[in-house]
């Protein structure tokens, strides 16, 4: 059976995109096929694994309107094994737009359903907010995994998140899990950062991953030319953590 995770933090800047495009890039390195999904309307996992942003028809934005069919709208990247169901701006109507549609908690889901079975490991890039298209990505997903940036409000807004995670499992998704907490962003210079991973550690009761992801210049400047940090520097520390993490992401027995 294949893993599907959403890479969810309804909190803002805290290392999600850079999670879900960096997992999925060390997962096809280990020889995993995967496909990368970008159900978030800014884009920017689509942009930051080479992909223009706006320029086709064929998105996840016409594929949740079953405009056309889910496998005709991937594209395939430079990473090997790693394919990619682009982002749209028009998503940011979704909202609206879906509203009146049956089983629009489940268009994803079904939309995709045929192609999401293909790949080993399906990571999907949710928008930092609660909305339809985080909940469709839920519903499709076995597993969540929450980024979490080391600083001082890390725990902000993620009881929300849990609670959201619940409340699918209970009514949409009962398959759903957390698959467990990432540190983002982590600076050995300052002491805030261990810190917050003590209290983390110390307070939240679920599984939390032993890699942590350090703040890294390489790391930050990676999507801006369109590539993983395994393609932009392979040798970088940021690059060396997410492989890390996929290694333990792919090992880890749920």
């Amino acid at each position: 059976m294949n893993r599907i995770i959403a890479i969810a933090n309804q909190k803002g800047g805290v290392g999600k995109t850079t999670t879900a495009i960096n997992l999925a890039a060390g997962l096809a390195g280990r020889h995993r096929k995967v496909l990368a999904i970008d159900i978030d309307p800014q884009g920017n996992m689509t942009s930051g694994l080479g992909i223009a942003k706006n320029d086709d028809d064929k998105n996840i934005y016409s594929v949740l309107c079953g405009d056309c069919e889910a496998a005709d709208a991937v594209v395939k990247t430079e990473v090997k094994r790693l394919d990619l169901l682009p982002s749209h701006v028009d998503l940011a109507g979704a909202e609206i737009e879906l509203i009146d549609r049956p089983r629009r908690e489940y268009l994803l889901k079904e939309q995709a359903a045929s192609l999401l079975s293909e790949y080993d490991y399906v990571i999907i890039d949710c928008p930092p907010a609660l909305s339809i298209l985080t909940i469709n990505a839920l519903t499709t997903a076995n597993t969540v995994l929450v980024p979490i940036q080391c600083e001082f409000y890390a725990l902000e807004g993620l009881s929300q998140l849990i609670h959201t995670i619940d409340l699918v499992k209970d009514r949409l998704n009962p398959e759903l899990s957390i698959e467990g907490v990432v540190f983002t962003m982590f600076d050995s210079r300052t002491n805030l950062s261990q810190q917050v991973v003590d209290n983390v550690r110390d307070h939240l009761d679920q599984h939390i991953y032993r890699t942590v992801i350090p703040r890294n210049v390489r790391l930050a400047e990676a999507p801006s030319f369109g590539q993983p940090i395994q393609l932009y520097d392979k040798r970088s520390s940021g690059a060396m953590a997410y492989d890390a993490l996929a290694k333990e992401v792919d090992k880890r027995k749920l």
